[in-house]
């Protein structure tokens, strides 16, 4: 611990440059204000974790723990619980932005040592102290790390409390897992002195388990094998558990369930339901609206993929194209296409076909009646799907947002189009549409484009349509949202890294 308060504070110009500056920060500051901690999962992956890559799992002394929060809410990490009881007391979950990068920065702070199965982490071993006291500063890297002999027994150790086939998590990741073991252990066998493991491993267990650990640290056999070394550790890491072995099963059978369950809702049923981390202080609704041409789609996948692969996401489509329909709405978009074929005029304000000035014909009216019913329902589903999973901390990104400013068009009511629509069908179309303004998103992004870009990437769309659209999507209000106009001629880049520091700043 003396050796860290004689360390100078590391300058950003000799650090790393692949290191993202908003975890450089981070780094530094923790070093400057002199706060115990290392980084202390595997140092053949430390260079990609700190690219931002992979979760930076930091090992901090209990009395600082408060301390480095600060540090990490000063420097705008934000806190993210875990769903349920899946987050042990001893880890917190920050997440951080960096906008240079784009990149959502993973960081756990753990204030003991949280070992075992991927379903459950049952092990809390103290052995904080003894790490800290031996951590060493990288020597090109600015962070601290272990020491190579505590990294090999916490090596041999993970291996035994966390290589089971009765984790079903861990089964179905089994190659995957017990070779990042053994690339491990590869590259840190080369550079641990057998006396120095050796000394080290009997001061953090007895002597006989000691030497175990150490012939099985050099022995090329793989630790997944060594089923006598397993039952020792885990007989003598038993005090450190937070479950009993039966109560632990249990548990952990049933976390892998949710996490199948999870899997396949985030794959195929996409329910408003929390299955991994949701944000602090309740869930948010993004939209993105704009024109066809103006990039929606792109930006909407893009921003999914950022935000999916660290916060519960659900993702919703208000449109009538390409996206994800309700079950009620698909068929008829199957059909429409065909009976559309015997339509020849369509009324000036659509934006595909031949049109005319002249009223639509009864066939048209029929199909729109059922159509502009059928699409009020689905989102009226969708609205209550957003609301609801926005209610249990989800952040809800949709691609369009109804609204009932300019009827007709820009995901507005349909039925308008129709003179002779019966009242009661435009009250109850109407309704979902009411809703939508009763329910305004929390941030709406417009992605703006000139009428000539618009129709250079929409060829198929009458350029009269266009204009009168980007100018009705200039008019529209969304009051109660926070709207942020998006240049969306920019280069694609630019438009997404723009779209991420508005979001960032809402969640």
């Amino acid at each position: 611990m003396d050796a860290l308060r004689e360390i100078e504070p590391i300058p950003r110009s000799g650090a790393d440059p692949a290191i993202p500056l908003a975890l450089l920060g981070v780094l530094n500051e923790f070093h400057r204000q002199q706060v115990s901690y290392c980084y202390w999962k595997s140092s053949r992956r430390l260079h990609q974790v700190l690219a931002g890559e992979g979760d930076l799992d930091l090992l901090v002394a209990r009395a600082e723990v408060h301390r480095a929060q600060q540090i990490l809410l000063a420097l705008d990490f934000k806190s993210f619980p875990v769903v349920g009881d899946r987050d042990h007391p001893a880890t917190l979950n920050f997440l951080g932005f960096d906008e240079p990068s784009g990149r959502l920065l993973h960081l756990h702070l753990h204030s003991s040592l949280i070992v075992g199965e991927r379903a459950l982490k049952n092990y809390c071993i103290r052995w904080e102290t003894a790490f800290l006291d031996r951590a060493l500063l990288h020597s090109s890297l600015p962070i601290r790390i272990l020491d190579p002999s505590s990294e090999a027994v916490l090596l041999v150790i993970r291996a035994c409390l966390e290589l089971t086939r009765l984790d079903l998590i861990t089964l179905c990741l089994w190659r995957a897992t017990t070779r990042k073991f053994a690339l491990d252990r590869l590259d840190l066998v080369g550079r641990v002195e057998r006396s120095a493991l050796c000394a080290h491993a009997a001061e953090l267990l007895n002597d006989d388990l000691a030497e175990l650990v150490v012939d099985a640290f050099y022995d090329p056999k793989p630790l997944e094998k060594r089923t006598q070394l397993r039952r020792r550790i885990r007989n003598y890491c038993a005090p450190y558990r937070g479950y009993n072995a039966l109560e632990a099963r249990l548990r952990s059978f049933g976390r892998s369930l949710r996490w199948a369950g999870a899997v396949l809702n985030k794959r195929v049923f996409h329910a408003p339901r929390p299955w991994n981390r949701r944000t602090p202080g309740g869930g948010w609704v993004v939209a993105i609206v704009g024109v066809d041409g103006s990039g929606k789609s792109t930006s909407v996948s893009t921003i999914r993929a950022w935000l999916s692969a660290k916060i519960d996401i659900l993702p919703l489509y208000f449109g009538t194209g390409d996206g994800r329909p309700s079950w009620f709405l698909w068929p008829l978009k199957l059909m429409m296409p065909m009976a559309m074929r015997f339509v020849r005029n369509k009324p000036n304000c659509s934006s595909h076909g031949r049109k005319s000035g002249r009223p639509p014909g009864l066939l048209y009216s029929l199909l729109l009646s059922v159509w502009a019913v059928a699409v009020a329902a689905d989102k009226r589903n969708k609205l209550a799907a957003a609301w609801r999973g926005a209610n249990r901390g989800l952040v809800i990104l949709t691609d369009r947002y109804p609204q009932n400013q300019i009827p007709g068009f820009n995901d507005g009511p349909l039925l308008t189009r129709l003179k002779a629509a019966p009242l009661w069908l435009r009250r109850f179309e109407g309704d979902a549409y009411v809703l939508a303004e009763r329910l305004p998103p929390d941030l709406v992004i417009k992605l703006v484009v000139t009428p000539e870009t618009a129709a250079r990437r929409e060829p198929s769309m009458d350029p009269a349509v266009i204009r009168e659209r980007i100018a009705g999507l200039e008019r529209l209000e969304f009051r109660g949202a926070r709207v942020v106009r998006v240049d969306a001629q920019r280069p694609l880049a630019d438009v997404i890294r723009t779209i991420k520091r508005e979001i960032w700043r809402l969640i």
